[in-house]
C-alpha cells in the first residue's frame, strides 16, 4: 500500500519477497492516481488483477451529526453486544476477529445503535493529530434500512468533535450503494478510488 501517490513500481518485488517469505499470498493496494500508472501497469504484468473496488472519502466532523436526529451510544471499548453485531450473522467471523484486534490497537471510541438498549449497528472511530477515521460500520442484516448506521455514524461524529478535530475520512466499497447514499448525506466526498491487486 502505497503511503504516498508519487511512488514508482521498484519496490514491487520486495513487497513479493516479503509476502512469499512468510507463506503468504503477496496483494497490493493502489490508488487509481495517474502518478502510480506504472505501478498499476507492472502488477498487470506480473499477473494480478485488480479487485474490490473502494472509495476514500473525505469530510467535516461538523457534518455528521446532522445525519440522524438521533445519536448511537459511544463506548470505550466493545461490549458483548458490539461485538456480537460485529462478528454476528451475515459477517465472515474470521475477518470480523482481525478487524477487531487490528481497530483495538489504535486510539478509538466505538459507537453503537439499535432499538432501546439493543444494538443492532456498531462502527469505531479513530483519532490523529488533525483528522478522524470511520472504520468498521456493520449493521446487522435483519436491521437495515432503519437509521441505525446513522445513528452510529452521527455518534462517531460527536466522539471525534469532542477531541477537537474537524476532518474525518472513511472507505467504502463502490459496489456498497447503501452505504455510499449514507454518507453523501453526512457530506463526505470522494477523494480517490483505489483497487486491491491479487493473484488468481
Amino acid at each position: 500500500m502505497p503511503l504516498r501517490h508519487d511512488l514508482g513500481p521498484g519496490a514491487i518485488a520486495d513487497v513479493e519477497a516479503a509476502f512469499t517469505g512468510r507463506g503468504l499470498p503477496p496483494a497490493f493496494r493502489v490508488a487509481e492516481v495517474p502518478q502510480l500508472a506504472p505501478v498499476r501497469a507492472e502488477l498487470a504484468a506480473r499477473g494480478y488483477q485488480p479487485c474490490d473496488a473502494t472509495i476514500f472519502k473525505v469530510g467535516d466532523v461538523s457534518r455528521l451529526a446532522e445525519v440522524s436526529d438521533t445519536c448511537g451510544r459511544v463506548l470505550d471499548k466493545p461490549d458483548d453486544a458490539w461485538a456480537g453485531v460485529f462478528l454476528g450473522d451475515g459477517f465472515d467471523p474470521a475477518d470480523g476477529a482481525y478487524r477487531m484486534e487490528a481497530l483495538g490497537r489504535a486510539a478509538t471510541a466505538y459507537g453503537a445503535a439499535g432499538e432501546g438498549e439493543a444494538t443492532r449497528a456498531v462502527g469505531v472511530v479513530s483519532f490523529g493529530a488533525a483528522w478522524a477515521g470511520v472504520h468498521g460500520m456493520r449493521t446487522a442484516p435483519a436491521h437495515r434500512g432503519k437509521g441505525h448506521a446513522a445513528a452510529v455514524l452521527a455518534a462517531l461524529g460527536r466522539a471525534a468533535e469532542a477531541r477537537g478535530l474537524g476532518r474525518i475520512y472513511l472507505q467504502v466499497l463502490e459496489a456498497n450503494d447503501t452505504a455510499r447514499r449514507l454518507y453523501r448525506r453526512a457530506g463526505f466526498t470522494p477523494a480517490w478510488r483505489y483497487h486491491y491487486w491479487r493473484k488468481g
